[in-house]
């Protein structure tokens, strides 16, 4: 029988209340394995949530920042020294490369520890007065409780960098992780609890979406909601909150490209193209899936990313030179291949890849072959549609003109990589380009916790997060007179 996790509220694990049921999670490298059964929450378990964060709001926001910072140090702490585990917990639930869920897990930390020490950093200005002897200053206040709404991709970074900010910063959170990967959620939410947090400061609700998403952004309580997942859902809420005059921060998704000009380190932009479009499978909001070439190095590029393509190692995820793991379900690796075939319908050229695998451990996974395709035109579901899948697609420019058109043509606008020696290019790139995460001889995908992150135009809200954007987003601004009695 699988073992059973609950939902934690109030600072103990329940059942779903609604009879105690349950779904399952399973290893997406063997879809024989079951992880686990857990708490199929509803609206009545988000409520209970949310009623446990609004009652620990006071004197959890009553502490100093410093001292909730501590707990944070505490969760780091803990998690590093468990670090080995929790990424383990990571490939069996997720497909991640076990080389990516242990740097995954230390990013962690580093959220941790960074966000601790936020606690002891300003949150205001003081700002000169046209009046004599009035003190103006400016100071920020916690929203209240939060929603936090979270994929499957990233299962412990995400929570994190939106977690310890939102509780350093004040914040009461309700937590509603990825159905794909609730376990990895049970794993944080253990942490947290080890570290000694409050009961009701952070409580966790798994389950579908679709049942509590409406709950956990208009309850009355819910004076924020970050969410990170699809246009399609974050459009939903954005809409939601809008109407009951909640906050929100939405994180929705990338098509994000490479330029290499003539003039670029073929080696270093065919290699980092390459990591970037299929590295954990291209499940990545940050991914590569297109590159766009100028001049006349397209087909030298084209024949070396091909050859590397190739040779890229598909398997388990937990032998460590994997460089390939399966995709996270039979419903992602159905959607992957529904768009190579209509890659191929609009007369893109499959140059390799292209097919599910076959035969031993890929029977027994959602394994998909690597993918590049080229006679990519800009209207091609190839080159609009996030596929979340290691699908590449190649794509000539005449000139840095015609490739930052190509860049630009997509209504997503998270990250781009431009490979070049020129300074004239790169300062071109970064005035032209429309993408909030802007890279030059770099992979596309990766980034540092101290930066803020977010993307353009469908790719986000506009809003920011890590670094010192989260307290844009976690708090009120408060603009203070004092003047003399």
């Amino acid at each position: 029988m699988a073992e059973q996790f609950h939902n934690y509220i109030h600072g103990e694990w329940v059942p779903a209340f609604s009879g105690g049921r349950t779904f399952t999670s399973i290893n997406p490298a063997n879809k024989d394995d079951v992880i686990g059964a857990f708490a199929a929450s509803d609206r009545e378990d988000v409520k209970r949530a949310i009623q446990a964060a609004h009652a620990a709001l006071p004197q959890w926001r009553a502490l100093s920042a410093p001292m909730r910072g501590q707990y944070l140090w505490r969760a780091a702490d803990i998690l590093q020294s468990r670090a080995e585990e929790v990424a383990r917990a990571m490939v069996r639930e997720n497909g991640k490369t076990i080389t990516e869920a242990r740097g995954e897990v230390m990013r962690g930390v580093m959220l941790l520890r960074y966000y601790g020490t936020e606690g002891l950093h300003s949150v205001g200005e003081v700002i000169p007065s046209v009046k004599p002897g009035t003190l103006l200053f400016t100071t920020r206040q916690p929203l209240g409780v939060v929603s936090i709404i979270t994929p499957w991709n990233f299962p412990i970074a995400i929570p994190l960098w939106k977690i310890a900010p939102a509780l350093v910063f004040g914040n009461t959170v309700v937590f509603k992780p990825a159905s794909l990967t609730p376990h990895c959620g049970v794993l944080l939410t253990q942490i947290f609890a080890e570290a000694g947090l409050p009961p009701g400061v952070l409580n966790l609700v798994t389950g579908s979406g679709s049942g509590m998403g409406e709950e956990l952004v208009k309850n009355p309580f819910v004076r924020g909601v970050s969410f990170t997942g699809s246009n399609t859902v974050g459009r939903e809420i954005a809409a939601w909150a809008a109407n009951v005059n909640v906050k929100y921060q939405l994180e929705m998704g990338g098509k994000n490209c490479t330029i290499t000009l003539p003039d670029a380190d073929l080696d270093q932009a065919v290699e980092l193209t390459v990591r970037g479009a299929f590295g954990y499978a291209g499940q990545k909001c940050t991914a590569t899936s297109r590159a766009i070439v100028v001049g006349d190095i397209v087909e030298e590029f084209t024949e070396r990313v091909v050859a590397r393509t190739q040779s890229l190692k598909v398997g388990d995820p937990n032998e460590e030179d994997t460089f390939v793991p399966p995709v996270v379900s039979q419903a992602q690796r159905d959607s992957i291949m529904d768009n190579i075939q209509m890659g191929r319908m609009e007369g893109g050229k499959l140059l390799c890849g292209g097919q599910v695998l076959k035969g031993g451990l890929y029977d027994r996974g959602f394994y998909v072959q690597p993918t590049v395709f080229t006679n990519v035109r800009a209207d091609m579901v190839l080159a609009c549609e996030e596929i979340f899948g290691p699908v590449l697609a190649i794509l000539p420019a005449k000139d840095v003109d015609e490739a930052l058109q190509l860049a630009n043509d997509c209504r997503y606008g998270l990250s781009a990589s431009l490979f070049t020696r020129s300074v004239n290019a790169v300062l071109t790139y970064l005035d032209r380009i429309d993408v909030g995460v802007v890279k030059i001889n770099g992979e596309t995908a990766g980034v540092e916790p101290q930066a803020p992150f977010g993307g353009m135009k469908d790719s986000s809200s506009h809003s920011r997060e890590q670094g010192r954007a989260a307290l844009e987003f976690f708090t009120e601004l408060k603009t203070v007179y004092v003047e003399k009695s």
